[in-house]
């Protein structure tokens, strides 16, 4: 079975248009409306945090602790300077001629 290859800058381009539509979402919910694993692409998560590109909040839940993602101003204006224009250049799908 062949999986499809997505480049990180779709994946977090995806990050951002989600959390642009739904204002904040746990991890959970995040990483399964963008196809992506929780551990496995949760590094992605923390260095766009890390960048101010997104807001980590957490709050207590029982025993457990939620973890949930919004997008910065920081996030917003990336979106619409960067990806916006490199979607229009570039777009998911074109096969590359070999």
């Amino acid at each position: 079975m062949v999986h499809e290859y997505r480049d990180r800058i779709y994946m977090r381009k995806d990050i951002l248009l989600k959390l642009y539509e739904h204002g904040e979402l746990n991890q959970s919910k995040l990483m399964s409306y963008c196809g992506l694993n929780n551990v496995k692409h949760k590094e992605i998560l923390d260095e766009m945090v890390e960048k101010g590109i997104l807001n980590r909040t957490e709050s207590p839940w029982g025993n457990k602790t939620i973890v949930n993602y919004s997008i910065s101003p920081k996030g917003k204006d990336i979106l619409k300077e960067i990806f916006e224009p490199y979607e229009e250049l570039f777009p998911r799908g074109e096969k590359q001629n070999e």
